[in-house]
């Protein structure tokens, strides 16, 4: 036993060691993607101060694989959306001791001062989980959280698939509650403690229409937005309520089939007077397409009753608008 956790020790203080003599680089941003050095998905944006983070899954499906392959996950930061920073890999699946593999869909936000990114991954009992980590700066590194998953299986049962617990979504709401979506074909919510690692209320199911995976939870104007994956090939389609609780109104379509690329997956962040939607597609040539992704940036707008404007995919990206 006394070897097995200095084996463990000794593996640790070499992972952070590795991360502390990895180095940052910097890259320009050519328009659509934004990242052409690495096949990236799943991305979730974060403002902390004058930054935007943007947290990715990494595509790594060899041209001849068919499905998806995803290790780890990245972090890359800018202050004017053309200059961008890559920071050392902050978090992988071999960082759960409970996952099998499958670096999928994740989030993360920042609450007193701390930063916690709820993933979704392969559990080694069976089924997709999300797991949560936690780091004290925004490019990491982070480590598990609880050492555990935070949702298995097991807990949701709205639908009978193994994979519906995937793409966490957490939002903080006004009056400082935390609330965790996430789903495939049935989407879920629950309250989140002040923790951040455990849940503070029942799960509850969604009512909304032709829902298929990829919640984003985001609040304007006194508006809530979910924002998600429909039908398949996905579109992205959103509802709005006045309460995080719903009713959600059905608003339709803003995002169009990204192009050769089945999924689509959205954030959609506040960045220095900008709305900015923040998706990926399969653009880069010539090896692109579902299992090898890429990030990209458009502008989203709002019409004055609130509702969202349909987003226009471009190859010049945002800072063309």
């Amino acid at each position: 036993m006394r070897a097995l956790i200095q084996l463990s020790l000794l593996a640790i203080l070499h992972t952070q060691a590795d991360f502390a003599n990895a180095q940052d680089t910097t890259f320009m941003a050519k328009g659509n993607p934004i990242i052409t050095h690495k096949y990236t998905a799943d991305p979730a944006g974060l403002v902390v101060g004058e930054k935007l983070y943007v947290y990715a899954g990494h595509d790594e499906a060899p041209k001849s694989k068919h499905f998806y392959e995803m290790h780890e996950w990245l972090v890359f930061s800018t202050t004017d959306l053309k200059t961008w920073t890559e920071h050392p890999v902050p978090l992988s699946t071999k960082d759960f001791s409970w996952s099998k593999g499958d670096a999928w869909a994740s989030q993360v936000i920042e609450r007193d001062g701390k930063f916690y990114w709820y993933v979704a991954t392969e559990h080694k009992d069976g089924g997709k989980a999300i797991g949560v980590a936690v780091a004290d700066r925004p490019e990491g590194p982070f480590k598990d959280a609880l050492g555990k998953a935070l949702i298995t299986n097991e807990m949701t049962r709205a639908t009978a698939i193994s994979w519906d617990d995937i793409d966490p979504s957490v939002i903080i709401d006004d009056d400082g509650q935390a609330y965790l979506f996430w789903g495939n074909t049935a989407c879920y919510y629950a309250k989140l403690a002040n923790n951040m690692t455990e849940l503070a209320g029942d799960i509850q199911v969604i009512n909304i229409p032709k829902f298929t995976e990829a919640p984003w939870i985001h609040k304007h104007k006194g508006w809530y937005y979910l924002s998600y994956a429909t039908e398949f090939p996905e579109k992205i389609a959103y509802a709005m309520s006045r309460s995080i609780h719903g009713p959600w109104e059905f608003k339709g379509v803003i995002n169009e089939i990204a192009g050769n690329s089945n999924t689509n997956h959205q954030s959609i962040v506040t960045f220095k007077g900008k709305d900015l939607f923040i998706y990926h597609n399969g653009a880069i040539n010539t090896d692109g397409g579902s299992y090898r992704r890429s990030v990209c940036i458009d502008e989203l707008k709002y019409n004055k009753d609130g509702s969202i404007k349909r987003v226009v995919m471009t190859s010049e990206g945002i800072n063309s608008h």
